[in-house]
Parts: C-alpha cells; sequence; structure tokens
C-alpha cells in the first residue's frame, strides 16, 4: 500500500501587510525569526507582548541539540499558545519542536524515548526557497554527541498552515538563493526516484524539476548585474517550487544524496544546499550505472527535454548548468581527508537507514565510499 497527503493548510499571501491583518500576531505568541528579517519586513509589526526569539542569538550556522536545548531553557515559564516560524529551514524546523509539549532532552525527543505530544497551533513562513520545511513532519537537527545530522518526523511536526508571501524572498543573497533551490531541485529529484514514490508526489517532483531548472535557465542567460531582478522575477515561482518538493519529498522520501551530505555539514559546516549538490550528479550516474532502465530512465527522458541534450548526458549537462549558479568544489578544498571518508561512510551506512532505505537502487558500503573518493 502507498499513501498521499498534504497536511498543512497552505495560504498564499500577496504581501507581508495581509498576512499581518489576517494572524494579529501578539500575546501569547511565540515567534521564530532572524534580526535581519525582522528589521527588512517585520520593523514595528508584532504586538509589544510576543515573544520573539533571534535564533542567531543561539547558533551561527546549522542548528544543533545544544542550540534547541539553550533556548528551551530561556523560554522555561513563559507561556505561549501559537509558534511562528518565519525564515530559512533551519528556523522552521527547530520552531517545529515547540510546538510540542515536552521539547527536552533534545536527544530523547529525537530517539523517540519522549512522549511526543502536540499542544500548540505552529504557523510556518519560509524566506528562502529551498527546504520545503513549511510542509514536512521533519524537523533536522546536528546532534553533537554523534556528529552527524538526524532527523525526527512524526506527525506532531506537521504546521497547521504554511504560508507562502513570495515578497519576502525579494532581494535574497545570491549565494542563499544557490543553495537553498539546489536543495529543492535535489529534493524534487530524490522523492521522484524513492521506491516510496507515488503517481501523486511525481506530479509534484516533475514540476518542481521544471520550475526550479527553467528558472535557473532564465538567471543564467541574464547578464551578471541583473540576475538579481530576473531572480526577484522569478520569486515566486522558486517560492511555489519549493513547496512543491517538499510535498513530494514529505512522501516519498530523500535518500543517499542527503544521508551522505549529512556527515559533510555536521563536521566541516559545509551549507546544506552546498552540500548536496556534491554528492548529487555522482549519487545520479552511480544510480544509472547500476540500473539505467528502470524509473530513472523516465527522468533523464523528462531531464533531457529541459536541458536540450540526450538522456544519457544529463547529469553532465545539468551540472554545467548547476556550476553556474553555484561552483562545485571538491570535498578536499573543505578540509575532508581520507580518513573523513572511511568514517562518513560508516555514519552513512549506520545512521542514516532511514534515508537510505529510500535510495533508488541498493548501495553497498563499497559504493558510498567510491563515490566518496571519487568527489575527493
Amino acid at each position: 500500500m502507498k499513501q498521499f497527503m498534504i497536511r498543512p493548510k497552505i495560504l498564499e499571501f500577496a504581501d507581508v501587510k495581509t498576512f499581518l491583518e489576517t494572524f494579529k500576531i501578539g500575546k501569547n505568541d511565540l515567534i521564530f525569526i532572524s534580526d535581519r528579517t525582522l528589521k527588512k519586513s517585520f520593523k514595528g509589526a508584532f504586538g509589544e507582548e510576543a515573544i520573539i526569539i533571534d535564533y542567531r542569538q543561539y547558533v551561527n550556522g546549522e542548528p544543533t541539540d545544544t542550540m534547541v536545548e539553550n533556548i528551551a531553557k530561556d523560554l522555561e515559564g513563559i507561556e505561549y499558545h501559537r509558534v511562528f516560524a518565519i525564515g530559512g529551514g533551519t528556523i522552521l524546523d527547530v520552531a517545529k519542536l515547540f510546538a510540542l509539549k515536552k521539547t527536552r532532552p533534545v536527544v530523547e525527543l529525537f530517539n523517540k524515548e519522549l512522549p511526543i505530544e502536540k499542544n500548540k497551533e505552529l504557523i510556518l513562513i519560509p524566506t528562502t526557497c529551498g527546504t520545503g520545511s513549511e510542509v514536512t513532519n521533519i524537523s533536522i537537527l546536528e546532534l553533537t554527541a554523534i556528529s552527524s545530522k538526524f532527523g525526527l518526523a512524526v506527525d506532531e511536526l506537521f504546521a497547521d498552515y504554511a504560508v507562502l508571501i513570495p515578497e519576502l524572498l525579494i532581494d535574497l543573497p545570491m549565494s542563499v538563493f544557490a543553495t537553498s533551490s539546489i536543495d529543492a531541485l535535489i529534493h524534487a529529484t530524490e522523492s521522484y526516484t524513492s521506491p516510496k514514490e507515488t503517481s501523486f508526489s511525481q506530479l509534484y517532483s516533475l514540476k518542481a524539476i521544471e520550475m526550479i531548472l527553467t528558472g535557473y535557465q532564465k538567471i543564467v542567460l541574464a547578464d551578471a548585474n541583473k540576475r538579481q531582478q530576473v531572480l526577484n522575477k522569478e520569486a515566486s515561482n522558486f517560492l511555489m517550487a519549493s513547496t512543491f518538493a517538499g510535498i513530494a519529498f514529505s512522501n516519498a522520501g530523500c535518500a543517499a544524496v542527503h544521508a551522505m551530505s549529512y556527515p559533510l555539514g555536521a563536521v566541516y559546516h559545509i551549507p546544506h544546499g552546498e552540500a548536496n549538490y556534491l554528492l548529487f550528479t555522482e549519487v545520479y550516474k552511480t544510480y544509472q550505472s547500476i540500473n539505467p532502465d528502470g524509473r530513472i530512465k523516465e527522468l533523464n527522458q523528462f531531464l533531457a527535454k529541459i536541458l536540450v541534450c540526450e538522456p544519457d548526458q544529463v547529469y553532465d549537462i545539468m551540472e554545467v548548468l548547476l556550476n553556474k549558479i553555484i561552483t562545485k568544489k571538491k570535498l578536499r578544498e573543505y578540509g575532508v581527508s581520507h580518513e573523513d571518508i572511511r568514517l562518513f561512510t560508516d555514519s552513512v551506512m549506520t545512521k542514516q537507514t532511514r534515508l537510505m532505505a529510500n535510495n533508488y537502487v541498493e548501495l553497498s558500503e563499497k559504493t558510498i565510499q567510491a563515490i566518496y573518493e571519487t568527489l575527493y
């Protein structure tokens, strides 16, 4: 049996003003937002009694269990009924945990040793176009004790409302856009080839892939000094594509690309989308070499039409396009050592089984290590 569902109610707003008029944020509302976003789009917008958490005061980089523990300590004794998160995947993933009745100890929560009960309304508003976290039931943290990212996936982490406001993506820095949108592209691709895919999830996967790649093509055709203008014009499409990809992978799951990128992010703090990109095309070339006649054949034919090439060339041609959005580096350029490759392989095989179960074909320990070696 396979199933498909879209859990949060998705709301689209023309602008921030209309959103604020609808939700009337104030007393007993907890808001996760960066100081930058607050000043840019929400200055003076929240009532004086609203509780504002600038997550950047707790961490510089990807979210960790320590970060959540520290926020939870600071919120002890403070009553709140609604949780708003306005930001990228880091903010959204962390905020989900604070809609639960009990958040800490975080490691016990992620190991499902604590009762998981949602008792607050959760409203998620993305300001990037990558994670799709607004429509997923997953929270990803770096668990510092094991030096790897780990996911908690339970229905209690679904938002009540996923709110899309394209205005929030205007003037998104190109570096943030690149790493987030490539992440969305990989979400869509991995969910398409997952054994858990359905005819419904595939529709969302393919539409997201098409929107992202055609958007990239428009950006790279523009003069360097006009790329930001093109991005601003395409903001609504990229935001929607990210949500489509989130819907797809919340149903079908991500796989080896994400599993193999997690140690890179945890140990070397490589931005999530960038770490995924390092693995993306090599993993899919490996899939293709093992079984070229399954679902990947259909994917390659679809990609070939967008990229205007032969199906057996899609990953090389795609990499040329993606390199114009963000440059792909060798693992050693981040300080990765040969010893790390062995440790990363072990980590993937033992700690990322949830994701590895979604691979297009089974990848052995030897194959995982070979992919890392090729990218070294």
